[in-house]
């Protein structure tokens, strides 16, 4: 496709829709079917509930993360979003994965419901200190003097110990970065790393030029529909527009990826999408000091 959005318009759509899993368990039954059935001395039907049992949970999942999925769809566009865990967390994976394996190899059934006893308690401690870097960063505010109109806590890569804030006021977004530490009477302590702001995206002012009928004009619209309107000006480009909500430094504005005009594209062309992984290496190293300082 010559559309370079479609990708984020399809990102966790109807495969991770709870309307879509006894299709999609169909599908994946006949595969695995024809494939592993005489082989296994597997019924059809047995097949087909673990199929059925895979898609009922890689979507609820998903929505654990912080993209977005779309588990309603086609009945609402809305994305689920419950930020208790990173897309990528060895701790969470490496576990399970070990488990399933001893479960798969020993033939027993305590692995398995070790399996799920990890994966829960896990979970559940991911929603502990998401709901702990909430108050934090309402606190954080407040004292500021700051009343958000929106305030968002996520993993950072890879863990649930350090969780990047993103709160919305009237003109800006606001970043930093909070290690919740023991929960007390009155207040929850915390490691905070005071981050930066950016002026939230403004059309009329930050692309006078832009033609609100183009498709670059319909492009912003559909990347602010995907980044749930945490829109800001790319620090490093000032023609690209940016989802400020990802950093691989979760106390630093320093997007993962974004789109960017162009005032030379005729109305009929489309923004660039574009991502950004520069200083990887340097950027988790930093991430692994903010873990054990």
């Amino acid at each position: 496709s010559t559309d370079p959005l479609l990708v984020l318009d399809y990102h966790r759509q109807f495969t991770h829709s709870l309307l879509f899993i006894p299709f999609g368990a169909l599908i994946c039954a006949l595969v695995f079917y024809s494939l592993i059935a005489n082989r296994w001395q597997l019924s059809f039907k047995a097949i087909y509930l673990w199929s059925f049992l895979g898609f009922a949970t890689h979507g609820l999942l998903d929505g654990c993360t912080s993209y977005g999925t779309l588990l309603l769809w086609p009945i609402t566009d809305h994305r689920f979003s419950w930020d208790i865990i990173s897309v990528i967390d060895p701790l969470f994976t490496l576990p399970l994965l070990v488990l399933i394996l001893l479960a798969a190899t020993l033939k027993s059934k305590r692995y398995l419901w070790g399996g799920l006893v990890w994966g829960a308690v896990y979970l559940g401690i991911g929603f502990i200190q998401h709901e702990r870097v909430l108050a934090i960063g309402h606190q954080l505010a407040a004292e500021r003097g700051h009343q958000p109109l929106r305030l968002e806590a996520k993993p950072s890569f890879a863990n649930i110990v350090v969780w990047k804030l993103v709160y919305e006021t009237e003109q800006k977004f606001y970043i930093g970065a909070v290690r919740p530490g023991v929960l007390s009477e009155r207040i929850l302590t915390g490691r905070i790393w005071t981050g930066n702001s950016t002026d939230k995206l403004n059309l009329a002012r930050d692309f006078l030029w832009l033609d609100p009928r183009s498709q670059q004009a319909e492009d912003v619209q559909r990347f602010g529909r995907f980044s749930s309107g945490y829109l800001g000006l790319d620090p490093q480009n000032r023609m690209g527009i940016v989802d400020i909500r990802y950093s691989l430094l979760p106390h630093q504005i320093a997007p993962l990826w974004g789109i960017q005009l162009s005032e030379t594209h005729d109305n009929g062309q489309h923004a660039h999408f574009f991502t950004r992984r520069e200083k990887r290496f340097e950027s988790l190293k930093v991430l692994m000091g903010m873990l054990i300082e």
